[in-house]
């Protein structure tokens, strides 16, 4: 039986791991302001695992705030190098995010979708195929 591929993140001074099992169940590039604030950059990328695939080493802090969609999200930081590596968030209750950057895996999957495109800084374009959603995916209808 082949063995899962783990894959450890950590922030930039190393004080905080996380660990993944298997394969996210999807990545995310997320171009909201306060993802560009978050990371710095005009847009962050998250890959989403089930959170009994996930397993945190070392101190963090949480940063929680309203998302743009409405919802709760705590952002989960290095309190040495204030390195955002990973987050919980109410749109996956069953998931944890983890900062792509963090992997430090340039082979890492691209991203299945963009959100918040509306807040794409002109000049960002991503590759064919990848869906792109003006704001937040849009939830389920409720039945």
């Amino acid at each position: 039986m082949a063995r899962a591929e783990t894959r450890e993140a950590a922030c930039g001074c190393g004080r905080l791991r996380v660990t993944t099992v298997g394969e996210p169940d999807l990545v995310i590039a997320c171009s909201c302001l306060a993802c560009q604030r978050r990371t710095g950059s005009p847009f962050g990328v998250g890959a989403y695992f089930k959170k009994e695939a996930v397993s945190v080493e070392g101190d963090a802090r949480v940063y929680s705030r309203v998302a743009d969609s409405g919802l709760d999200v705590s952002i989960r930081f290095c309190p040495g190098c204030g390195t955002s590596l990973w987050w919980s968030a109410e749109l996956r209750p069953d998931h944890y995010g983890v900062a792509v950057g963090g992997f430090g895996d340039p082979d890492f999957g691209r991203p299945g979708r963009v959100v918040w495109s509306e807040s794409k800084h002109p000049w960002v374009r991503f590759p064919d195929g990848v869906a792109e959603y003006r704001q937040g995916t849009p939830r389920p209808k409720a039945e």
